[in-house]
């Protein structure tokens, strides 16, 4: 328990030193986004260094305030971690309502085995002009990324289009998804896509096969240019160039996979999430013509990108890393302009103490006793949140990996303070209630379907009020305490002045002991509203990671039900 709470403490220590550092890059800007790349083992493990690399940062309501920022992305900025030099950057999705987001910013250069990358983004301008700009984000090498976010198939710059409309779903990986079930999306030939003979090629992409039948491999061409093709046959990951085949690497059924193939210096090497699977040695010939993607391939594809270098390896690896789920070694903090706050003590508390009035006592000691309060729901939530928080991470290990019923996993399960997996029972109470899994009972309909989400979404409402129960406390700690401070003080400066009037004595010595004893109770108070401030922000951030998990899980589960129990 120690050791957590040591941990936690550094790295709240090291985040809040960098925004003490540098100055607030403009003014106009109310809010920030610290977004940390950590290169450590413990991150993406990252171990030589990169430069220009595009980046892919997810936005949340735990990392982002979408209230503060304009409806369209608009105010967006990118900053890198001087607080001074401005980085390119697009956004891929802004949803406001929903409170996600993607965006890709350039990263000037990755320092291999540091918790210290940062890039920071700012929002909360209203007035702000939107400079944001297609295709910025990208290193000069990238001659294609594939959002998948439009139905005319257009890369980010917008300069290349399918031939024809394609079938997207919003549920993919990063944002939208190209949904394939066995016909090929078609790109026209275009220069940017054309490799000469032996130049250089880099080809990497999300994939998610559906579940094959029983003693059947997933299949499929994923990617082709003329003479070259990446394939998966008998669920194995194959690249063909010319008359050269190259095997190896087995992209995981039904979740997603980070697929890539290099082509140059004599060598076509294959990677699986980011890891190499395979390399043969093979000239590379000239590509041109018609680029195709999931020719005989059921499955789902997000991300296509296609550079014309060879990526290397800790670059693929970073992207497998970063752009996977849960963003592996990607920590975002959310900060507000003018929000540093401070306290200065002084020295004769003695004689501060034997000058204050009956009314500062009062004012006081309420002080006080909120303080032990906001103390209390501080300790309280941080411990529930945190016992929720890895109840909830060890739950979802289990679900993503179960394979077998979705109705068992509640067995020998022991995950005592975990929302999600109190979400998971409320489902199957619903499915057990239809008798979903029992031989002879038919699918479920859409109706059914949409009556157990509604349930599963009315314990997602009753969770959120348990994880923000007690949170008012802290605002009324927060909003409460320096007035009832400032009204000590005020009346204590008033008795002190009427003192004098009655006494007829007015010097330095009779004023200043009454006065600094009456702003005390000020003192009193922002003692009590700058912890509570800090405490309310930090539980509030990690509130909102966990209501996030809670809304994603719902969607997970109810996608798995839809496709395991669904008509």
């Amino acid at each position: 328990m120690t050791k957590t709470l040591l941990t936690r403490l550094a790295f709240i220590v090291a985040a809040l030193l960098p925004w003490s550092a540098h100055a607030w890059w403009n003014n106009d800007w109310t809010q920030r986004s610290r977004i940390t790349l950590d290169t450590t083992a413990a991150g993406t493990n990252t171990s030589v260094a990169l430069t220009a690399v595009p980046l892919a940062v997810r936005l949340h309501g735990g990392n982002f305030d979408f209230i503060a920022a304009r409806e369209d992305g608009g105010d967006l900025r990118v900053v890198a971690a001087d607080d001074k030099t401005p980085l390119p950057f697009h956004v891929e999705r802004f949803d406001p309502v929903n409170e996600l987001g993607v965006i890709w910013v350039l990263v000037p250069s990755v320092v291999p085995g540091s918790a210290a990358n940062v890039i920071h983004v700012y929002s909360g301008n209203a007035n702000a002009v939107a400079e944001a700009k297609p295709g910025a984000g990208l290193d000069p090498s990238m001659r294609a990324a594939f959002h998948f976010g439009n139905a005319d198939g257009s890369d980010a710059t917008g300069a290349l289009k399918a031939a024809a409309p394609l079938t997207l779903v919003n549920d993919g990986l990063l944002g939208g998804a190209l949904r394939l079930a066995g016909t090929a999306a078609a790109w026209p030939a275009a220069p940017a896509l054309s490799v000469a003979a032996g130049g250089a090629l880099s080809v990497s992409l999300w994939i998610k096969a559906d579940a094959p039948a029983a003693g059947a491999a997933a299949a499929g061409t994923l990617w082709q240019q003329g003479p070259a093709s990446l394939a998966l046959q008998g669920g194995k990951l194959v690249a063909r160039v010319g008359a050269v085949t190259v095997t190896g690497g087995e992209p995981k059924a039904a979740a997603w996979t980070h697929v890539a193939l290099t082509l140059g210096d004599g060598k076509a090497t294959l990677y699986v999430d980011g890891v190499q699977a395979a390399q043969g040695d093979v000239a590379t010939p000239a590509i041109d013509g018609e680029t195709r993607v999931g020719e005989g391939f059921a499955g789902t594809v997000d991300e296509l990108q296609i550079a014309a270098s060879v990526r290397p390896a800790a670059w693929l690896a970073l992207a497998a890393a970063t752009q996977g789920i849960g963003a592996k070694g990607l920590q975002g903090v959310m900060e507000t302009a003018g929000s540093e706050a401070g306290a200065g003590g002084g020295s004769h508390f003695g004689i501060l103490i034997d000058n204050l009035t009956i009314d500062a006592w009062v004012v006081i000691v309420i002080l006080i006793v909120m303080f032990f309060i906001a103390a209390w729901v501080m300790v309280v939530k941080s411990v529930f949140v945190s016992r929720a928080d890895k109840d909830n991470q060890s739950f979802l290990e289990r679900f993503r990996a179960a394979t077998g019923d979705l109705l068992l996993l509640d067995k020998g399960a022991d995950h005592p303070h975990s929302p999600l997996f109190r979400l998971y029972q409320a489902g199957q109470r619903e499915l057990l209630k239809r008798r979903i899994g029992e031989t002879g009972v038919a699918p479920l309909s859409g109706a059914s379907l949409n009556a157990v989400k509604a349930a599963v979404d009315a314990d997602l409402v009753r969770e959120s009020h348990q994880l923000n129960s007690g949170m008012v406390l802290l605002t009324i700690a927060i909003s409460g305490g320096p007035f009832l401070g400032l009204l000590g003080t005020v009346v204590g400066v008033m008795i002190t002045f009427a003192a004098i009037a009655a006494a007829g004595d007015v010097n330095v010595n009779a004023i200043a002991p009454g006065i600094a004893a009456a702003l005390l109770a000020t003192v009193a108070g922002l003692a009590v509203a700058i912890p509570a401030l800090f405490g309310y922000n930090y539980l509030a951030a990690r509130i909102k990671n966990v209501s996030a998990d809670m809304q994603i899980f719902v969607d997970e589960f109810i996608t798995r039900v839809a496709e395991e129990y669904g008509a």
